[in-house]
């Protein structure tokens, strides 16, 4: 049994439109539909990506190391 949880459309003449989903098996399934009253406002157009920036950060040095001892002190810290 899988759940999976979706947003569906419902059409004018009553009958809903259930968006593809390639991880399910082809053919007949028994399924339960729990809707929720409230009818959600989808925007109209999707928000446009997010604008990130790349950062050239260079590798750790080659003389680089990272033993307890050279992390923290005598106390632990």
């Amino acid at each position: 049994m899988k759940t999976f949880e979706t947003v569906i459309t419902v059409l004018p003449d009553g009958s809903i439109h259930i968006p593809p989903r390639p991880d399910l098996t082809p053919g007949a399934h028994r399924a339960v539909l729990v809707l929720e009253e409230l009818v959600l406002t989808l925007p109209a157009t999707p928000a446009a990506p997010l604008k990130l920036h790349i950062r050239p950060w260079g590798g750790w040095p080659t003389d680089a190391t990272f033993r307890r001892e050279d992390l923290y002190d005598e106390w632990g810290r």
